[in-house]
C-alpha cells in the first residue's frame, strides 16, 4: 500500500500536460479487438484501469506490444473465448465494455460482473437492452455470477436507451459497426470519449455519422481494418489541474489541454469566480481570481447539478466542491446519478470546511473556510484526487492513503504536482 505526504500551502506554478483520456483508452482497447489486423493506438495513459484492461485482453489472446511508453500495437488476430479473472473484472467497471465487440466478433462471450468506483449501484440493465435489441441473447446466473452473451447474427435496429449511458452507448456502438443493417441509438451519450471511439471506428472503416450529438446512426459494414489512432486529453485530468492551481491561488499553463470540451464545465467554473485564459490548445490559470460565488437571481442560493454531456459531468462534481470551499458565498450541489458521491464529504468537514450534507445526492458549501491538514482515506479515483486539491490548499501536513484508487484514474498525478512546485511525496504504507 502507498500513501501520499502532502504539506499544503504552497502556490503551483510552471506547466502540465495532462496523459491520454483514461475514459477514451478503455473503451478504444476493447473496440480493437473487433478487427483481425493490427491497430496502434498512441498517447495510452499508463494508469491502473488500463492495465486491468491490457491483462483481460491478453487472457484472450490479444497480442499487445508497447512501442514505447505511450504508444500501444493490439492485434486480436485470434480470441479465445473463455472465463475472464472475476478479481479483475471486479477492479474496473470498463470490463462491460467487451461485451460489445466480442459479442460481434466472436458470438459469444462471458462476462463476471463489473466492477470499479463504490459511489452507488451502476446499473448494467441498459446494456442488455440495447445488445438484445441487435439480436443478442443474454442471461446472468447468480450462482456462477457471470452474465452471457450469445449471437448467431447480429442485426441493426432502431434502439431508444432507457438512460444516456456512457458505456451502454459504447457497448451498443460497438456491436451495431458490423451488424448486418443500419442501426439509430437515440438517447446516446456524446462525451468526448463517445466520439473518439466514433471517429476511431470510422478511421477502421465503420460507417458512423451524426457523432456528437443524442441520436447516433450506424451502416453496418462486414468487416473492420487495422488503422493508428491518438487519444485525447483527458479533461477531468486538467480540470483537477485547474483546481489544483485555483486553491492553493498558483498560476500554471496547462499545454494540450483540449478546451474545446470545457465549454458548460468554464460556465459551471466562473459561477465559483474561477476564470482561465484559452489561446490555441493552451490553458492558463491566472493567480488572481474573484473566488466569489455568483448568486441566482433575486440572490438565491445557486444550484449546481450534474447532467448527461454536454452538461456538468458527475466525476468533477467532487472538484468542484473543493474548490466551492475556497470561494465567497453558498452553493448547493447535486448529484442525482450516484448515491454515494457525496460520500467524502465528512473527510473535507475534518478538514475545517463548511459544508451540510443535505442527503446522499445534496450538499450545502458555505466558503471560504481555512482548511488544515488531516489523515484521509481515498475512497474513489475522483474523491481521491479532490482530497489531494484539499490538502495542497490547507495548512499543515496531510496524509492521504489507499492513493492507488487515484492511480487508476491519474498517471504519476504525484510527480505531476510536483514539478509545479507542490509539496507531495509518495512513500509506501505499513501493512
Amino acid at each position: 500500500m502507498e500513501k501520499f505526504i502532502i504539506h499544503g500551502g504552497v502556490p503551483l506554478s510552471g506547466t502540465v500536460k495532462p496523459s491520454g483520456n483514461k475514459n477514451a483508452a478503455l473503451p478504444l482497447l476493447a473496440a480493437a479487438t473487433l478487427t483481425d489486423e493490427p491497430v496502434i493506438l498512441h498517447n495510452v495513459p499508463q494508469i491502473r484501469d488500463v492495465e486491468s484492461m491490457r491483462k483481460l485482453l491478453e487472457s484472450l489472446g490479444v497480442s499487445i506490444t508497447q512501442i514505447d511508453h505511450h504508444s500501444w500495437k493490439i492485434h486480436a488476430k485470434d480470441i479465445q473465448i473463455q472465463d475472464l479473472d472475476p478479481e479483475i473484472c471486479r477492479s474496473i467497471r470498463a470490463s462491460i465494455l467487451l461485451a460489445g465487440p466480442l459479442l460481434a466478433r466472436c458470438g459469444e462471450i462471458y462476462l463476471p460482473p463489473p466492477g470499479g468506483d463504490v459511489i452507488g449501484r451502476r446499473r448494467v440493465d441498459t446494456h442488455l437492452l440495447a445488445l438484445s435489441a441487435l439480436g443478442a441473447v443474454t442471461d446472468y446466473d447468480r450462482v456462477q455470477k457471470r452474465f452471457t452473451f450469445k449471437a448467431n447474427k447480429l442485426r441493426g435496429n432502431n434502439i431508444l436507451l432507457d438512460e444516456a449511458s456512457v458505456t451502454a452507448t459504447e457497448n451498443a456502438i460497438m456491436a451495431a459497426v458490423t451488424a448486418s443493417g443500419t442501426t439509430t441509438i437515440r438517447n446516446a451519450a456524446s462525451e468526448p470519449h463517445v466520439q473518439e471511439l466514433c471517429h476511431f471506428l470510422n478511421r477502421l472503416g465503420a460507417k458512423i455519422s451524426n457523432i456528437g450529438s443524442n441520436t447516433l446512426f450506424i451502416e453496418g459494414v462486414e468487416k473492420l481494418g487495422g488503422g493508428e489512432f491518438t487519444i485525447g486529453p483527458d479533461y477531468l485530468e486538467v480540470v483537477s489541474f485547474i483546481g489544483a492551481a485555483v486553491v492553493t491561488r498558483g498560476s500554471i499553463q496547462i499545454l494540450d489541454a483540449g478546451p474545446q470540451y470545457l465549454d458548460m464545465i468554464e460556465i459551471v467554473f466562473r459561477r465559483l469566480g474561477v476564470e482561465w485564459i484559452v489561446e490555441g490548445d493552451v490553458i492558463t490559470v491566472p493567480s488572481e481570481q474573484r473566488l466569489e460565488i455568483q448568486p441566482d437571481l433575486g440572490d438565491a442560493i445557486p444550484e449546481i447539478s450534474v447532467m448527461p454531456w454536454p452538461a456538468f459531468p458527475t466525476d468533477l462534481m467532487s472538484i468542484a466542491i473543493v474548490v466551492a470551499t475556497q470561494a465567497k458565498g453558498s452553493v448547493l450541489f447535486h448529484d442525482w446519478m450516484y448515491p454515494s458521491r457525496m460520500f467524502f464529504i465528512d473527510k473535507l468537514v475534518s478538514m475545517g470546511a463548511q459544508i451540510v450534507l443535505c442527503d446522499p445526492h445534496r450538499c450545502i458549501v458555505q466558503g471560504p473556510t481555512q482548511l488544515f491538514g488531516e489523515n484521509l482515506e481515498s475512497p474513489d479515483i475522483r474523491a481521491g484526487m479532490a482530497l489531494v486539491l484539499a490538502a495542497l490548499a490547507a495548512e499543515g501536513k496531510s496524509v492521504i492513503r489507499n492513493v492507488g484508487q487515484i492511480d487508476r484514474g491519474y498517471e504519476r498525478v504525484d510527480e505531476k504536482l510536483r514539478a509545479l512546485g507542490a509539496r507531495i511525496e509518495r512513500v509506501c504504507s505499513s501493512p
